[in-house]
């Protein structure tokens, strides 16, 4: 998130405490606020840019006070990271979020919001445990129906982030009684204390527009931070700000999945980088796509290769599960070597924080995936042959090893041993004979 430090006393032009909304025009209200909206929009001259697009749609006059000055300085003096951030993720996500924005007819501002929010990363975290483009909290994301899981986090999705933080948005500024400012401040500082710092102005008289509220230093300067960016991409020239060029059309189609897919082998189907496809399928939190998901996003111009290749894949090297319940002496590694895949996936799938299982427990394992299959399955080479062992009075891990033609440390590893405890005639081990 982009921080401006320090907290800007207020704007010397605030309207005397005196005045009561009643008795304002609404043009003078909205003034009060620091906001109004335009008279005339600017012109949108050129439809292939986004850039037009967006100060065609912007509402807002921005105030001139002390608070906006010093946010905007912050990003002008931090230029090259600001065009970077809009040319790498600009072009990815800021069509989409424009669209939605403008098709719920809300000032286009909003949708520069995730700049000052996450600086436009999905993956973005805060300590507050605040996820993806729009940071949003697991209680909000609970509250407005955003889809969690192990398999996949809807506040890191493009679209379901959007539409919740949007919904959101609209329901704070129909709450704060239309003020978008007072909006944005509940967004950021919650709504309960923007309503409480309304409510506690209105009561002494005072006037209850963002500027005029108690509110924390961190609320104070968000708000700001948004109206400065606003201005800058609305009058760059102005600023000496150069926006990188971004085209006015989407970055990616919807593509159906026909089922669970693996990550991997979906970007080999549509031709692009596996980094590529994360970052146009951010809510994805595993190797493969979320059981209950239907389409992945894709740049427009892979769709159909991926639509082709997707027709001629065989069931088999789909996502496959295999349920297997645990029988006694059972351990992850030899579950996962009679499966072909890997201790370290086994857990993730059942999500476990060990490798203790338990006797009767059924785990999933997946049958068919480029992340977890052994390199000797993968080849199509001779699997290895389970072999139960009985330790017999004398024996050794080293003699057990040299018999089988194995190391040790695998006999430790597959039997989940410690190699300072000692093995005892009767014990039971599990040996993984020939393969290759």
């Amino acid at each position: 998130m982009i921080l401006i430090a320090g907290c800007q006393s207020l704007p010397p032009d605030e309207p005397t405490e005196s005045a009561s909304p009643a008795t304002l025009s609404a043009t003078a209200v909205a003034a009060r606020r620091g906001l109004e909206n335009r008279s005339v929009r600017l012109p949108h001259t050129n439809p292939d840019d986004l850039w037009g697009r967006i100060q065609h749609g912007m509402q807002w006059q921005i105030p001139e006070n002390p608070r906006v000055a010093d946010a905007r300085d912050y990003y002008l003096g931090q230029t090259a990271a600001l065009q970077r951030v809009l040319a790498e993720r600009g072009q990815l996500y800021l069509h989409y979020i424009v669209e939605e924005v403008e098709r719920r007819g809300m000032p286009l501002e909003i949708a520069l919001l995730p700049l000052v929010e996450s600086q436009l990363d999905p993956f973005a975290v805060s300590s507050q445990q605040a996820v993806g483009l729009w940071q949003i909290i697991p209680s909000t994301g609970k509250t407005l129906g955003v889809s969690t899981d192990w398999w996949f986090d809807g506040r890191r999705d493009l679209r379901d982030s959007t539409r919740a933080a949007l919904d959101y948005l609209e329901y704070l500024h129909a709450t704060l009684g239309g003020d978008w400012l007072n909006a944005l401040a509940a967004y950021n500082g919650g709504v309960g204390r923007v309503t409480r710092a309304v409510a506690s102005n209105e009561a002494r008289g005072r006037p209850a527009d963002f500027w005029s509220l108690p509110l924390q230093g961190e609320t104070r300067n968000y708000v700001p931070r948004l109206l400065a960016l606003s201005s800058l991409i609305a009058e760059p020239e102005r600023w000496g700000l150069e926006l990188p060029p971004l085209q006015n059309r989407p970055a990616f189609v919807a593509v159906p999945t026909g089922g669970q897919l693996e990550l991997a082998r979906a970007a080999q189907l549509a031709g692009v980088p596996k980094a590529s496809l994360h970052a146009l399928n951010p809510g994805h939190l595993r190797w493969a796509t979320a059981p209950q998901a239907e389409e992945l996003l894709l740049p427009p111009d892979r769709a159909t290769a991926f639509q082709q290749q997707l027709a001629q894949l065989g069931k088999d090297e789909r996502v496959q599960w295999a349920h297997y319940r645990v029988r006694r002496g059972d351990t992850l590694s030899r579950i996962a070597r009679l499966y072909g895949t890997r201790v370290d996936l086994l857990r993730e799938a059942n999500n476990l924080h060990s490798n203790f299982i338990r006797e009767g427990a059924t785990l999933m394992i997946p049958r068919s995936d480029d992340a977890t299959l052994s390199v000797a399955s993968r080849a199509g080479t001779k699997m290895p042959t389970v072999k139960d062992y009985k330790v017999r009075p004398g024996d050794s891990l080293y003699r057990i090893a040299g018999r089988f033609k194995v190391r040790v440390e695998d006999i430790l590893a597959w039997n989940s041993l410690n190699a300072r405890s000692p093995i005892f005639p009767g014990q039971q081990l599990t040996i993984y004979v020939g393969g290759g």
